[in-house]
């Protein structure tokens, strides 16, 4: 049972730290707890889940079960989250009898395009140009300059999901249509250079540390590759980009790990694309890379204990790692395994698998860090570690 009461900081070693979402980002937050010395427990409906095969407590119930809510708060010291789409009501709930991080206002807004783009605007960091459309009057609104866009659903669309190029007038009501008329917004298509993001940690009292920028490519929507070091972009744009998500997290009065997805503009600019409110798949480099990983920060917002500055020592490259890789032509419908001996023989491979049970295409179950002297190792290393596992080729001109 817990001991601590709601405001008791810091919660230290020998506590239990408490998560709602048992995917693989409360798996790694549960690790990085347990190497601390905390016991950890999780809410998580599926039986199966990730972080609940390694913690210490699964409670099986859905994320809004009052009663499950009040045996997480029974047995957690401080409660976190590790996906967004938790209902906000429940964190505010639990945040009654113990410390939650992030609040569920920050939840909340992250959980709408409309609020979250607002805030954005609020906190002074320019966003694409873009059109709300709850309503047929706002459709009919639209300005033609915002065409070519792309419609995305407010609520609910992560990975690419709930989005629709338009192209014309006509394509846009017709992808509204296909949406089930629901609030979304319209973001007019920019001329991109490449994307970016910036994970920071913010403690109760404000203080904000943070990793380097990174560079990410997408593929279908989903987050492919990350490559960190100091020469992945221009200097002024990383600047901006951290300043920008300190504003962000700032006008939240957010506590925890934040990550902020910037898109740079041919023309140098940035525009911010979205939030995170949680680890991010761009920051899994940070548990080899560098000193201090976003999870143990994570542990460290959450517990009310001193934010290190982290520092990244080796240059890094992310490969996401999807279900697609168990399905070969050869063994068709069937899963058979990749090739791990052959990659896990190279040079600074790290290779995480999430315990999910079974691989489908598209879902998320792993990924491999490749860590080195210089980046040119790294570089030809991913290259490598992409053939063997049959992944899109890694070449310098998909990052610089």
């Amino acid at each position: 049972m817990s001991n601590s009461k709601n405001g008791d900081l810091p919660i230290l070693p020998g506590a239990t730290l408490g998560v709602l979402g048992g995917g693989q980002l409360g798996r790694m937050f549960a690790h990085a707890a347990q190497r601390m010395g905390y016991f950890t427990a999780v809410l998580d409906p599926d039986t199966d889940s990730p972080a609940g095969r390694v913690s210490h407590h699964h409670i099986h119930t859905d994320y809004d079960d009052v009663d499950g809510l009040a045996r997480l708060a029974g047995l957690a010291d401080a409660v976190t989250t590790e996906f967004e789409n938790v209902p906000a009501p429940s964190l505010e709930h639990l945040a009654v009898a113990r410390p939650v991080s992030p609040g569920a206002s920050a939840i909340a807004i992250a959980q709408d395009r409309i609020a979250e783009k607002a805030h954005f605007t609020r906190c002074g960091v320019p966003c694409a140009p873009y059109a709300v459309i709850e309503t047929a009057a706002q459709l009919a609104a639209v300005e033609d300059s915002l065409l070519p866009g792309i419609l995305k659903t407010a609520r609910l669309g992560y990975d690419g999901k709930g989005q629709q190029r338009v192209k014309t007038r006509a394509e846009l009501v017709d992808a509204w249509q296909a949406t089930g008329c629901v609030p979304c917004v319209l973001e007019k298509m920019l001329p991109l250079e490449f994307e970016c993001s910036v994970i920071l940690a913010r403690s109760r009292d404000g203080q904000i540390v943070h990793f380097p920028p990174q560079r990410n490519l997408h593929r279908d929507g989903i987050l492919a590759v990350t490559e960190v070091h100091p020469q992945n972009m221009p200097k002024t744009v990383a600047q901006g980009a951290v300043n920008s998500a300190k504003s962000i997290a700032n006008g939240l009065g957010y506590v925890g790990v934040l990550c902020v997805e910037f898109f740079a503009l041919a023309d140098g600019s940035l525009v911010v694309n979205e939030m995170a409110p949680r680890p991010h798949n761009s920051g899994h480099y940070t548990m080899e890379a560098c000193d201090v990983s976003q999870f143990e920060l994570q542990v460290r917002t959450l517990a009310g204990l001193p934010l290190a500055a982290p520092r990244q020592h080796s240059p890094a490259i992310m490969l996401n790692l999807l279900g697609d890789l168990w399905f070969t032509a050869e063994g068709g419908d069937k899963p058979v395994s990749p090739r791990w001996s052959e990659v896990l023989a190279l040079p600074g491979v790290h290779l995480h698998l999430y315990g999910k049970i079974d691989p489908r295409r598209g879902r998320k179950m792993g990924h491999l860090t490749l860590t080195g002297v210089t980046l040119e190792a790294v570089r030809a290393t991913a290259s490598q570690a992409a053939l063997l596992l049959g992944l899109p080729a890694v070449t310098t001109a998909d990052l610089a």
